[in-house]
């Protein structure tokens, strides 16, 4: 699991989190579920046995759709959290245009 900063490590706290701690909560889980996801491909990758890489690409595919739940529901609690997502990806967009315009 990544190495991020847990105000609860394995402690059930005697308190509710606050949305800013719930926010960092649902970042960890999200960064643990990419981590899950890099560890299965590469053990997929790395066998020759088709039934056990067929099952380890399964569960990595299954930790991508719990990615996607963490994600979106970060985009629900924090609605500024998609438009800056999307700022990010147009700006992807752009470059990725202008690259394509270089190589015309």
């Amino acid at each position: 699991m990544p190495d991020f900063m847990n105000p609860f490590v394995g402690l059930e706290p005697g308190r509710k989190m606050t949305k800013r701690e719930l926010s960092r909560a649902l970042r960890l889980s999200l960064a643990a579920e990419q981590e899950a996801i890099h560890l299965y491909e590469a053990l997929a990758d790395a066998t020759d046995d088709k039934l056990a890489a067929e099952v380890l690409q399964d569960v990595a595919d299954e930790e991508r759709e719990h990615a996607g739940e963490f994600q979106r529901l970060l985009n629900i609690l924090l609605p500024e959290e998609q438009e800056l997502m999307n700022n990010g990806a147009e700006e992807v967009d752009e470059m990725a245009e202008e690259v394509n315009k270089e190589s015309i």
